[in-house]
Parts: C-alpha cells; sequence; structure tokens
C-alpha cells in the first residue's frame, strides 16, 4: 500500500485540529503532483502570483472530465446557472459588479458599516441568552444564529425559515470536501442541491416582485443600471451563493476566534482593556486561524511555469491558502498569534478577482461578536481542547466549542 502524502493526511479529519505541521511540510517543496495528477500549492508567493493568473480557471467546466458541460442533476430537479464565484470573465466580472452595487462602495458605500448597531444589538441579544447558565456552546449558541440571522436580514430571507436551508446549505459545504467521492460527483451534487434553494428563492424573487423592499434580494431585482439587471436564474444563483457563503465562513471565524482567544487569555485581557486591538486582532486571525484553508476545484487552462514546475493544461490545482498565510519568507514568526502584526497581507480571503465577496461583512461581525464575548464571560475557559472539529478540510473550524464561565455581566 502506497505510503499516504502529505497532502493525503492535510484531508484526513484525524489531521483536523492542527494541520499547520504538515502545512509545513508542504512548504518544503512549493508545488507537489498527486498521484491523481491534482497540482497542490502551498508558498505564499506562489499562491498569490496564480491566483492573478488568467490562465487559473474557478469554472468547473474547464475540468477535461467534464468536457465544458456541467453534469445533469437528478430527474425533476430543475439546474441553476453556476453562480459567480465558479465562473471566469467576463461573466464573473458582470455579475460581481452587479451584487456589489447592493452591497458596497461605489454604490453602496454606507451599507455594511451601517449594520454595526444592529449587530451590536443582535451579538447582546444572543449572549443574554446564557444567562442562569456556566456553560455555552460557543458554535451552536452564538457564532452560528449571528451570521445567519445577519444574512438572512440582508438578503431579505424570513429567519423562521432557517431550519428549511440549514440543511441544504450544509449539503453545499459537504460537497466542497474533496474527499467525498469525484469531483463529478461533488459537482453534481452540488447543482442539485443548488437547484433545491434556488427553488425556495424563486418564491421569494415572486414576493419581492409584487412588494420589493429594502434588502439585496430586492435591490438585485430592480436595479436596472450599468449591466443589469440579472437574469432570473443568476439572480437566483446569486442568492443561494451569498446564503451559503454568507455566513458558513463567519461561523468559522467567530469559533475560531474564541478558540484562539482562550488559548492566549494574555490577547483576551488586553482585548478588553484596548477595544481598538479588535480590528488588528480579526486580520491576524484570518491570516492565523483562517475559516477557508484551501481553494480547491481551480483548473489551469493552459500550461503554466510556477517554482520551477509546469503544471499541464487541464490540470487540477488547489491552493492551500492557510499554508501560504504561515509562510515564514512573507511573515516573521508565523506560527505566533500577533494581533500587532504590521503588512499584514494574509490569505485569509483569498486575493485577486475572487476575492471574499462577503469579507467586509464577515469583518464587522467578528469585530462586534469576539468583543462582546471577551467582555462578559468571566473567567471563561475551555471545556476541551482541541474540541472536536468539523471533518471538511477546505471550510475548518470547530463544531462545539464548549466554555464554562463563572458569572456573566450585564451589557454595557
Amino acid at each position: 500500500m502506497a505510503q499516504a502524502s502529505i497532502y493525503d493526511r492535510v484531508l484526513d479529519p484525524a489531521n483536523r485540529a492542527n494541520p499547520f505541521p504538515l502545512y509545513a511540510e508542504l512548504r518544503k517543496t512549493p508545488v507537489t503532483r498527486e498521484d491523481d495528477g491534482t497540482y497542490v500549492v502551498s508558498t505564499y508567493h506562489e499562491i498569490v502570483t496564480l491566483l492573478h493568473d488568467p490562465r487559473l480557471s474557478s469554472d468547473a467546466r474547464s475540468r477535461p472530465e467534464l468536457g465544458g458541460k456541467m453534469p445533469e442533476t437528478e430527474a425533476g430537479v430543475p439546474g441553476l446557472p453556476p453562480p459567480f464565484i465558479t465562473r471566469d470573465p467576463p461573466g464573473h466580472d458582470r455579475l460581481r459588479g452587479l451584487a456589489m452595487r447592493q452591497f458596497g462602495p461605489p454604490h453602496a458605500p454606507g451599507f455594511v458599516e451601517g449594520l454595526r448597531p444592529w449587530l451590536t444589538g443582535l451579538a447582546t441579544d444572543l449572549i443574554d441568552k446564557f444567562a442562569g447558565r456556566k456553560r455555552v456552546d460557543i458554535v451552536d449558541d452564538f457564532a452560528y444564529p449571528l451570521p445567519v440571522t445577519a444574512i438572512c436580514k440582508v438578503l431579505g430571507v424570513p429567519l423562521e425559515d432557517q431550519p428549511r436551508f440549514r440543511e441544504l446549505a450544509d449539503a453545499i459545504v459537504d460537497a466542497l470536501d474533496p474527499t467525498t467521492g469525484t469531483f463529478e460527483e461533488r459537482v453534481r451534487r452540488r447543482n442539485q442541491v443548488q437547484a433545491e434553494l434556488g427553488h425556495y428563492f424563486s418564491g421569494l424573487v415572486d414576493a419581492r416582485s409584487r412588494q420589493p423592499g429594502d434588502d439585496l434580494l430586492s435591490g438585485l431585482l430592480t436595479d436596472t443600471a450599468g449591466d443589469g439587471p440579472m437574469s432570473r436564474g443568476d439572480l437566483l444563483a446569486t442568492a443561494v451563493l451569498l446564503l451559503v457563503a454568507g455566513h458558513e465562513t463567519t461561523v468559522n471565524l467567530i469559533a475560531n476566534g474564541m478558540l484562539t482567544l482562550l488559548r492566549n487569555p494574555d490577547v483576551l485581557d488586553r482585548l478588553n482593556r484596548e477595544p481598538s486591538l479588535i480590528v488588528g486582532l480579526v486580520e491576524e486571525l484570518l491570516r492565523y486561524e483562517p475559516p477557508v484553508q484551501m481553494l480547491p476545484s481551480r483548473t489551469t487552462l493552459s500550461d503554466i511555469d510556477i517554482d520551477g514546475t509546469t503544471i499541464p493544461k487541464g490540470s487540477p490545482l488547489v491552493l492551500v491558502l492557510a499554508a501560504g498565510s504561515r509562510d515564514p519568507d512573507q511573515f516573521p514568526n508565523p506560527d505566533r498569534f500577533d494581533p500587532d502584526r504590521t503588512s499584514n497581507k494574509h490569505l485569509g480571503y483569498g486575493s485577486g478577482i475572487h476575492y471574499c465577496f462577503g469579507a467586509p461583512l464577515a469583518r464587522v461581525e467578528t469585530q462586534v461578536a469576539l468583543p462582546q464575548l471577551a467582555r462578559r464571560l468571566v473567567n471563561p475557559r475551555l471545556v476541551e481542547d482541541p474540541p472536536p472539529y468539523r471533518p471538511n478540510p477546505v471550510l475548518r473550524g470547530p463544531r462545539h466549542l464548549l466554555v464554562d464561565y463563572d458569572a456573566l455581566l450585564p451589557a454595557a
């Protein structure tokens, strides 16, 4: 039996709690080829170079085994077009630009920051529910409901429908796991679930068409400026993307953040004394314990030479962002958590044209969430370290994060 490669060991759920020593091993050979023909890139400079290279495709249809077509979903489940995050220019640029008109600058520069007071109230209410308890699960009781409630508000999704889409959202995330079947099987499974979520959003779109609100879904429907409006299929695909991506990564960022603070009590104490520390602290979390560990499913559109290796056209590629963000050639003392780190050009949200669309919202959510937890929980401490982790190697975070504490301080 062949010995497991370093990348195979990274994918092994047994190493989910601490993959960073394996990332250090990966970086010794910046570009490696796996037995199945996948190329794995793990060093900072090479990852950034590839993220800005137009010869690298995010479109699954670029994979030779798909022959330019998406695999068909099961009978009776209508398909959706690929969301913009899995498209290449020019389609990607047009759809992302239309979505950004509702979400950020230059057309909506104050949208995300304007949510901060409401997010603060939401975090306060969630922590208030800890009253009378001495143990909480930071994931289930706080890190999950906060971003889910936020993205429902942003999109205009009724919060009471959350149980309907949680299972489907989890299924889409599971389809990202490169250990669960072939690439074609994962794409087919993801497409099927996206179509089911698209059916749910179709009803909301009909309702917003009759009576628009002040939510992002209504904005996408009514905006006819620029290259708009989106087709109905593209609008539904965008809504599905934002619903899932708008909370999954932030759940992990908040949970990883609280775990890191509890492992670094000096930083936790300092955050209580210096509230302004939170901005740099969140950026360091994105470098040190990023919620997105790698970008799988990239494909080369032509031969690419990188670090002395020629990656042939049509090759599958994995960019291990978390390894790049601990590259000692880019970050001094990379295995040290340092909220004062300067010039922190981490890869927590990627780079290039596919830089994370929801990064501004996730930053504000985490900047609100962690200081409140730090201030209100008296003498918080981990029940289990390491905590149990989700098996997914792409979106890495604790499945549960049990924390004991002595008392709950009132909200400010």
